[in-house]
């Protein structure tokens, strides 16, 4: 046991700490540590107060529920308190319950009601009649947030009661966001380059506390309903199973997964099975939970300080552990994008070893400011991918540079490419790079680009695990005997392929540049540039700013096909193909700057009332202007209409002159 002296201070420590994870979680919803890493604190102080019960204060954590409301909402005081429940961790603490409740009633085996915990936001529902008529988070179990106006945006919280119903009535219940909605959400951060959601209950619980309910109602919120609070006018139910029962008579979504089970054996039983099944589930779960079924049980077992004697949580395997930062690596994947991967001090989570997580992209690493020795907070998703969704920058060790992006590709030595903006980098050899190797040689041979009828994926994989091939190039080094080589090849077919591949020598330009694969090129902007340029050489030495004076072509294009071109082992590989007898016919070329807007890059952002965004792009570039995707300094005007969004953002931040769709209208006028 501790010395009391030392009990005291570190009692106090642990009080302070939880105070303040608790007042990140509950209030700001911006948590700090992971629930497991909270979890452990609060046990570690039960633990101290258990053995030094003089240290207890009536402010302890361990007294209380929750955190209090925040000023920003109106507070809901409750007659019967929402508490919080006690955690099993293990098979002995789920018997030691288990014992505990049979010793409290005096009898050899207990039915419970067991049904999966969510991961979401615990709320009340007031209803008056059989009216919807309030709405409010736990808070700190007695007083909780008015959140009302948000809770009528979730489309499981019935505004009026069916059947027969009570005069007064409070259901509690969990807000809770599915798996779906979770990832649909962060993938559109991830694209916007924004803040990921943590996890989801922390989704859950931001989006159930905005102040503006129009955000609420978009972010697909679900409910389950599992209790009763305040109730006047009707009996209540004689058994949890009975409660969810009439929950469900009355309209509200009950989990579909609640059984009953008798003893320990029961409950271990049911939370293997959920557990085993949890990753297919539509929604997160972070354990299972036991209740006493009979409420007359209940009420004999009565509560300690912050739960009920009757109900335990049993917590699965926690999916969030904090870690170091070891490394940050880069994979190249099969389109040349480069993806972080973390290199982790391995941790047991959710019951396997993560020694490697995903960072998404560059932007990622940039957001969060990672730099190795970090100590993270890592998540395994769906519990399958390891990802890293914070920092615990107050452990951040002194003196730690920041990330710097590879300016060279990790498998082949390129240049890599990030245009202004983006949150993904591309390696530049393309033809080159053995980690796109595969993918740029089945590309090169598809219909649309050289057309080389025959030479399928199986085949592609033979010739470069042989080492036959590594680039387009070598294609046409090939004769019908090396195909004739290959497995499944007769030698007919292998005849066929050799004169496909031969065939293939007379193309386009437009289709040649197509099949490259240069990033964001496809066959639209491959016939553009070779309307514009007529022939390879021009186009090769073009730089960026001749290249977005082609229709289409904006500056993330502009830099990609520049990049490309500039890459040595990119024009070592066309030089090849041309020496090897590529060819195509001259080509017209379409002079595009012609008219009163030649030379003006046009950026079009919102709805126009009396044009289309594509009409006015055709009258632009009718009249020689270039119209690009995206806003930077080379634009000369953005023209935006009803709900223009983050593109006049950005034009208002860079000076760029903004147009109404009048001023327009008289600018393609004069």
């Amino acid at each position: 046991m501790t010395p009391p002296n030392k009990a005291a201070a570190r009692a106090a420590k642990l009080r302070d700490l939880i105070n303040h994870h608790s007042y990140l979680y509950y209030v700001l919803d911006r948590p700090e540590i992971p629930d497991v890493e909270f979890d452990r604190l609060l046990r570690e102080l039960q633990t101290i107060e258990a053995d030094h019960p003089a240290l207890i204060t009536p402010d302890s954590p361990t007294q209380r529920v929750g955190a209090a409301a925040v000023a920003a909402f109106g507070k809901v005081h409750r007659d019967i308190p929402m508490l919080s429940l006690a955690n099993a961790y293990d098979e002995a603490e789920l018997h030691a319950f288990d014992r505990r409740v049979r010793e409290g009633l005096g009898i050899e085996q207990v039915e419970y009601n067991a049904e999966p915990k969510l991961d979401g936001l615990a709320i009340s529902l007031i209803y008056r009649d059989g009216v919807f008529v309030q709405g409010a988070t736990r808070g700190d179990g007695v007083v909780g947030e008015d959140i009302t106006r948000n809770l009528r945006t979730v489309h499981q919280v019935p505004l009026r009661l069916r059947g027969s119903y009570p005069a007064l009535l409070e259901v509690r219940g969990e807000v809770y966001m599915p798996t779906a909605s979770f990832e649909a959400l962060n993938a559109e951060a991830l694209a916007r380059g924004e803040k990921l959601m943590a996890n989801p209950r922390n989704a859950a619980a931001g989006s159930v506390r905005q102040l503006d309910p129009r955000i609420t109602a978009v972010r697909r919120l679900e409910l389950f309903c599992y209790g009763l609070g305040s109730l006047e006018g009707m009996e209540h139910p004689a058994y949890q199973h009975e409660v969810l029962e009439r929950l469900r008579g009355w309209g509200f979504p009950v989990n579909g997964e609640q059984r009953l089970v008798v003893g320990a054996a029961g409950c271990q039983a049911y939370y293997e099975d959920i557990q085993s099944r949890r990753v297919r589930l539509d929604y997160e779960i972070d354990g299972v939970v036991f209740k006493v079924d009979a409420v007359a049980g209940q009420r004999e077992l009565g509560f300690v300080a912050r739960a009920p004697r009757w109900a335990v949580a049993y917590k699965f395997p926690p999916k969030e552990e904090l870690t170091v930062l070891k490394a940050i690596e880069f994979q190249v994947g099969r389109t040349g994008a480069l993806t972080p991967v973390a290199r982790l001090e391995p941790v047991r989570l959710a019951g396997v070893t993560v020694s490697n997580a995903t960072l998404h992209n560059v932007a990622q690493i940039e957001r969060l400011d990672l730099r190795v020795g970090d100590t993270v907070i890592v998540r395994r998703a769906g519990d399958v991918i390891p990802q890293v969704m914070g920092v615990i920058e107050s452990r951040r060790p002194k003196e730690v540079p920041p990330f710097d992006m590879p300016t060279l590709c990790p498998e082949c030595g390129s240049q890599v490419i990030r245009p202004e903006g983006e949150v993904i980098a591309h390696c530049s050899g393309g033809l080159y790079c053995p980690a796109q190797r595969k993918q740029a040689i089945r590309h090169f041979a598809s219909r649309r680009a050289m057309d080389i009828d025959g030479l399928g994926e199986k085949l592609i994989d033979q010739l470069i695990n042989r080492n036959l091939v590594s680039s387009p190039a070598d294609l046409y080094t090939l004769d019908e005997a090396t195909f004739a080589g290959l497995e499944r090849m007769a030698e007919r077919s292998a005849a066929k392929l050799h004169a496909a591949i031969a065939k293939s020598r007379e193309t386009t330009l437009a289709r040649f540049l197509y099949a490259l694969g240069i990033p964001e090129v496809g066959e639209a902007t491959a016939q553009q540039l070779a309307a514009s340029f007529g022939d390879l050489a021009p186009l090769i030495e073009a730089d960026e700013e001749r290249l977005q004076q082609v229709p289409d072509i904006g500056p993330i294009v502009a830099d990609n096909i520049a990049g490309f071109m500039r890459e040595p082992h990119n024009r070592k590989v066309i030089d090849e193909l041309r020496e090897r007898g590529v060819h195509w016919p001259a080509v017209e070329v379409v002079v595009v700057n012609e008219g009163a807007l030649a030379g003006k890059t046009f950026v079009l952002t919102g709805t126009l009332e009396t044009l289309t965004r594509d009409a006015a792009r055709e009258r632009l570039q009718a009249q020689g202007a270039k119209v690009a995707g995206s806003v930077s300094r080379k634009t000369d005007y953005v023209v935006a209409g009803a709900d223009a969004g983050s593109k006049l953002d950005k034009a208002q931040e860079l000076g760029v002159a903004v147009l109404d769709e009048k001023a327009l209208l008289d600018l393609l006028g004069a």
